[in-house]
């Protein structure tokens, strides 16, 4: 099971968490939402070469905490991996979106001076503003949009633009996010759980619950499910081969 976007570090008890992660033999990328939580997170899965800790920020708290941009710099070359960053336009958060996007600015010009990432990014409201910017850092690396909420045409555009994409199980239940499933390609589509944020039925969605997008992706492929299964981590392995040292 491949799980390419999980809090860990905010779970009640993040080392039995990472214990069950080791122990169903995933692979896990586990984000981070702000640099100065990047070496306890690191600290926690530095052991297992399955688990992966990407630098963040997240554009919901980019305007309390961009004052730890330093940090960022300071750990960038410490990681191939960054997320979750982006942007955050949604009602409670546009109020700070010019911080937001001087904060996405900065943080994927380093990416780009840091010789190119794999991104976990956030994007709620602020799809086509993401592409733009991503468009200002050719080399900044490879977009994963996780939980993209945008709508079709912002969809294709980020298709166009050569993102991947990243859906979990609270995704999953909403007919309309199912629709945009449906046009996303199937070779760039990667499991997520976004746990603990992520709630399916009032419980906070675990890694492993990842599995439970398989059976919907298989209905929108028309495939069983090893064949998702098998395509999913064909996915990853493809998108990891820049980054060959994950495995």
């Amino acid at each position: 099971m491949i799980d390419f976007h999980a809090h860990l570090d905010i779970y009640p008890s993040p080392e039995e968490t990472v214990s069950e992660i080791i122990r169903r033999e995933m692979y896990v990328l586990s984000v981070t939402t702000t640099p100065s939580a990047w070496r306890g997170t690191y600290s926690l899965s530095r052991k297992y070469s399955r688990i992966k800790t990407a630098l963040g920020l997240h554009p919901q708290i980019a305007h309390e905490r961009i004052s730890e941009l330093y940090l960022f710099d300071t750990y960038i070359n410490e990681t191939d991996y960054v997320g979750e960053i982006g942007l955050d336009f949604s009602e409670n958060y546009s109020a700070h979106k010019y911080v937001q996007i001087k904060a996405f600015n900065h943080i994927l010009r380093v990416c780009e001076n840091s010789g190119g990432k794999i991104m976990s990014i956030h994007s709620r409201r602020a799809a086509a503003e993401i592409i733009d910017t991503l468009k200002m850092y050719p080399n900044a690396g490879i977009p994963v949009l996780h939980w993209f909420s945008g709508n079709k045409s912002e969809l294709l555009k980020a298709i166009d633009y050569g993102c991947w994409f990243s859906v979990g199980p609270a995704m999953i239940r909403s007919k309309r996010s199912l629709e945009i499933i449906k046009y996303m390609p199937k070779d760039r589509i990667l499991t997520e759980s976004d746990g603990p944020f992520a709630q399916v039925e009032g419980k906070s969605v675990m890694p492993w619950d990842v599995q439970k997008v398989t059976p919907i992706l298989g209905n929108l492929w028309s495939m069983e499910k090893k064949e998702v299964d098998e395509q999913i981590y064909d996915n990853f392995r493809e998108i990891v081969s820049l980054k060959p040292t994950y495995i």
